[in-house]
C-alpha cells in the first residue's frame, strides 16, 4: 500500500515526538519521582551525602589543614566563629590544647544588625555561644546545619523580660540568600557539613559575635542590660579571645 506524503509526515512526526519524550523522561525521571512519590522516598541521609560529596569536600579541605599543620580530620574539637560586621565565618581546630585557625569563609548573605536575636521575625542573626542541633541533608539551601538558638541563656533572658516567641530555625547553610541565618555558598557548606559529620556535632562550638574586635563593640546605644555581659562571655571564650590580638 502506497502511503501518502501526509501520512508519512505524520508517522515521522509521531516517532520524533516519541523520541523527544523518551529523552526527556530519561533525564527527568528523578523529578517525576519527586512528584509521584512521597517526600520520604526521595530524602537523602547524611551517610548518602557523605558518599556523594565526602571525597571531594575532604580533598578541598585537606590542603588548609596541612598548611595549618593540623591533622585532618582534627582529633579533638572544632569551633565556628561567625563575625556579623565582617560577614565572615572562621573554622578553628583544637589539637593538644592549642587552637589553630584553619580557614575563613565569606558569609554571602545574613540579615540584621549588631545585637542579639530577641524574637521571631526580627531578622537578626543570634549572638552567643551555641552548638549544632542537627545536620540537614535535604535543605532547600543545598545543605544546612542547625544552631541551637534559642539556647538556655537566650531563654533565661527572655523569661526575665517576659519575652515570648523567640523564633528559631537558625541555620548555617548553602546558597547566597538568607533571613536570620548564615548563607555561605554550596562549596563551603559541603566542606563544613562533611567535616562536622565526620568529627561529630558534639565536638563543635559555634560562637556568633557582632564583630571580630569585641573590645570596640559600640554599646552606647540603648541595649538590653545583659548584652555587655554576653559580649564579655563571647570575648573570653577560647579560641575567640586569641583573635583580637592577631
Amino acid at each position: 500500500m502506497k502511503l501518502s506524503s501526509k501520512r508519512i509526515f505524520s508517522i515521522i512526526l509521531f516517532f520524533g515526538l516519541a523520541g523527544i519524550f523518551v529523552f526527556w523522561f530519561h533525564n527527568n525521571i528523578v523529578d517525576i519521582r519527586r512528584v509521584l512519590l512521597p517526600d520520604t522516598v526521595m530524602k537523602k541521609t547524611v551517610s548518602e551525602v557523605l558518599a556523594d560529596i565526602g571525597a571531594d569536600a575532604s580533598k578541598r579541605l585537606l590542603p588548609w589543614f596541612e598548611r595549618a599543620n593540623v591533622p585532618y580530620p582534627p582529633p579533638q574539637r572544632l569551633a565556628l566563629l561567625g563575625f556579623k560586621a565582617e560577614k565572615r565565618l572562621e573554622l578553628w581546630a583544637e589539637t593538644d590544647a592549642s587552637w589553630t585557625r584553619i580557614r575563613s569563609y565569606p558569609i554571602l548573605a545574613a540579615s540584621g544588625v549588631v545585637g542579639p536575636k530577641l524574637r521571631e521575625g526580627d531578622h537578626q542573626v543570634p549572638e552567643g555561644i551555641y552548638r549544632l542541633n542537627f545536620l540537614n541533608p535535604n535543605s532547600r539551601f543545598h545543605l544546612s546545619m542547625q544552631i541551637n538558638y534559642p539556647n538556655d541563656y537566650d531563654r533565661r533572658q527572655a523569661a526575665q523580660e517576659q519575652r515570648t516567641n523567640l523564633g528559631g530555625e537558625i541555620f548555617i547553610h548553602g546558597k547566597a540568600v538568607s533571613v536570620g541565618c548564615l548563607a555561605i555558598g554550596d562549596e563551603a557548606i559541603e566542606e563544613l557539613f562533611v567535616l562536622v559529620a565526620t568529627i561529630g556535632m558534639d565536638k563543635v562550638t559555634v560562637i556568633l559575635a557582632p564583630q571580630q574586635d569585641m573590645q570596640t563593640v559600640d554599646i552606647s546605644a540603648p541595649v538590653r542590660p545583659w548584652v555587655p555581659a554576653l559580649y564579655a562571655d563571647i570575648f573570653f571564650r577560647f579560641p575567640f579571645s586569641m583573635i583580637s590580638f592577631q
